[in-house]
């Protein structure tokens, strides 16, 4: 019989409430099959607590069989392969990151762009062999559509040589609304995340215009010690100065509009990705990203779902 003796200060009350917050964070990473280190665990977690209240609560997680170890990773399911796809995963990203690098001193150099990070799973140090490189670009005010426009032609010229799936750049927002619009777990996150390469400066803007993040991780630092500060080259300086005017306007309003008329035909049409999902965008004036209906709220729900089977669960386990 295991006689479990909680910490002095740590009601059964405080414990149930930490444990419910540890599978909560399991459970979104586990969506990803991304099983995590103790570390992680604790970064993610969406409210604070003393170390040692966290660890006890994760012991007897574990004691509970509702969150299995292997080696230095958790994880909800009992499955030893999820281990060694991470790692797997982390040294396939270590290559692309590299790549993602070198990448970005060269879009950098495009006129409007202000700043550039890597996104998606790849920021979270994870790839497999059909990993795209995702890139979240800050332009200038008002003139994202130019610069969108330009680095998507490039874009085409990179079809030529099959190197496409490194300039995925999905996701943009201008220095006008650095906000992100939808806040939830799934943004947090990705916010948390990014990691900057270039714009030391409007990154550092960017994450105190997103400081509502800190309410789902309380506990997760901003990267911005990977950023190099921005350099603008002659040719950049001259092309903007070129469109500084209203004619710069103008094009961009008129880029906006062809491009997003274009999109929503392909969202009509049903058009899916290579992993079936269907395309669209949002866009507007100062922002052009994925559609959320399209993967970020169904993600969310099947989160919601996941975590309330979990605590019914757990729940569950105590009464017995």
């Amino acid at each position: 019989m295991i006689i479990k003796i909680l910490p002095l200060k740590l009601t059964n009350k405080a414990l149930s409430d930490i444990k419910k917050n540890i599978l909560a964070t399991l459970a979104y990473f586990d969506l990803f099959n991304y099983p995590l280190t103790i570390d992680e665990v604790f970064l993610y977690l969406s409210a604070k607590y003393d170390q040692a209240d966290f660890q006890y609560a994760l012991r007897s997680l574990i004691i509970d069989r509702l969150v299995h170890k292997f080696g230095k990773f958790y994880t909800l399911k009992n499955d030893y392969f999820l281990i060694e796809r991470r790692e797997r995963g982390n040294l396939k990203a270590a290559e692309l990151i590299a790549i993602a690098k070198r990448v970005s001193n060269l879009l950098i150099r495009f006129p409007y762009v202000r700043g550039i990070a890597i996104s998606g799973s790849l920021s979270k140090n994870f790839a497999d062999d059909d990993s795209d490189i995702d890139l979240f670009i800050i332009t200038a005010k008002n003139r994202l559509w130019i610069a969108r426009t330009l680095m998507h032609c490039f874009k085409k010229l990179t079809f030529l040589v099959k190197k496409q799936h490194y300039f995925c750049m999905n996701y943009y927002i201008d220095e006008q609304e650095l906000q992100i619009r939808e806040k939830n777990i799934y943004t947090a996150i990705e916010i948390a995340t990014l990691m900057p390469l270039h714009g030391d400066a409007v990154f550092e803007q960017f994450y105190n215009a997103n400081a509502w993040t800190r309410d789902y991780l309380p506990n997760k630092c901003m990267r911005l010690s990977t950023a190099k500060p921005l350099k603008r080259s002659l040719f950049k300086r001259f092309t903007e100065k070129l469109f500084n005017n209203w004619v710069g306007n103008s094009l961009d309003n008129f880029l906006m509009n062809v491009t997003s008329g274009r999109w929503l035909k392909k969202e009509q049409q049903k058009k899916r990705n290579m992993r079936g999902i269907i395309l669209g965008m949002d866009s507007g004036k100062h922002y052009a990203k994925p559609d959320p209906k399209n993967f970020q709220c169904k993600l969310i729900e099947k989160y919601a779902n996941k975590v309330t089977q979990l605590l019914e669960r757990s729940e569950s386990s105590v009464a017995h």
